[in-house]
């Protein structure tokens, strides 16, 4: 009984200690390291500025501001669609600068917003996907008030975790023209997980209490802010892209989404390519144009 009793305890003290250290490991992976480099407007032949935005709790947020390219002499003033573009984990303004490019040439006024614990933006605090939230739609009223945007045209891409902010967006925001989600993850439990098993700690007991604790930190339910259950709540149309090659975020879960679209007008466009980058972005960029414009892509 006394061996039985203290293989126990040793039992407990092992399971106590390894989810203190998945905790901790949980925490620096909560806060990424801020990275501002990457490409630069002048790379690309862009006429971005610098611009400070308003966040919560008295954050600020860094970002690059395209205005729409101004109109030849001799044509009317009009209002330009705009698009926020939100990258992902542990990314910054400098990402989906290709895009950018590609959205403003287009006649679109664009904002690459950094969230915070991102590039240049405000430090303190976890980041998670509520806060990814959060900044975007900061990020969205700061856009919609600008001179020569039209408010009713706004849209918002996002890519990976960034993606899934722009579904939780779209699933609480009147006023959104569109969303495109390109990589987005189905499921943060399913991120977790994979997250967990690439350290070799098993599911259950322990990934599953972590799991339990990370939505204490973040103060959401899993269940609440996945794009499983965001997606058919999108008050806008939604646009998914996917590689098929992504390691990432299996291209199932890009599936599994839009199998649960439920009544949203959701669409789905599966491209070769990985969770950074198509083989041809080219292809990306013209579905997502398609797309703005309420074309078919």
């Amino acid at each position: 009984p006394d061996m039985s009793a203290n293989t126990m305890l040793i039992a407990g003290l092992a399971a106590g200690a390894a989810l203190v250290g998945a905790r901790h490991a949980l925490h620096r992976g909560l806060t990424p390291t801020p990275d501002t480099g990457g490409l630069q407007p002048v790379d690309l032949e862009l006429p971005a500025r610098e611009v400070w935005l308003p966040g919560a709790g008295g954050s600020r947020l860094f970002a690059w501001y395209l205005p729409a390219p101004s109109r030849a002499p001799g044509q009317p003033p009009a209002l330009a669609p705009a698009v926020l573009l939100l990258h992902g984990w542990g990314g910054n303004a400098s990402t989906l600068l290709p895009a950018a490019r590609a959205l403003h040439a287009a006649g679109h006024a664009v904002l690459l917003p950094e969230a915070r614990n991102h590039g240049r933006s405000s430090r303190g605090g976890h980041s998670s996907l509520p806060r990814f939230a959060e900044d975007l739609e900061s990020a969205l009223d700061w856009l919609g008030r600008q001179p020569g945007v039209n408010p009713r045209r706004l849209f918002a891409l996002g890519h990976s975790v960034g993606a899934a902010a722009v579904l939780l967006v779209a699933s609480r925001r009147d006023g959104l023209a569109g969303a495109v989600s390109v990589a987005a993850f189905a499921h943060p439990e399913w991120v977790m997980r994979r997250w967990l098993a690439a350290r070799h700690v098993p599911y259950r007991p322990l990934g599953w209490a972590v799991n339990r604790y990370v939505e204490r930190v973040i103060g959401a339910r899993f269940d609440a802010i996945a794009p499983l259950a965001t997606l058919p709540r999108a008050r806008c149309p939604v646009l998914l892209i996917h590689g098929r090659q992504d390691a990432t975020v299996p291209l199932e879960d890009a599936r599994r989404l839009w199998a649960a679209r439920g009544g949203a007008r959701a669409r789905l466009l599966e491209l070769d390519g990985g969770h950074e980058g198509f083989d041809d972005p080219a292809q990306a960029q013209a579905a997502v144009l398609a797309f703005l414009r309420g074309g078919s892509v």
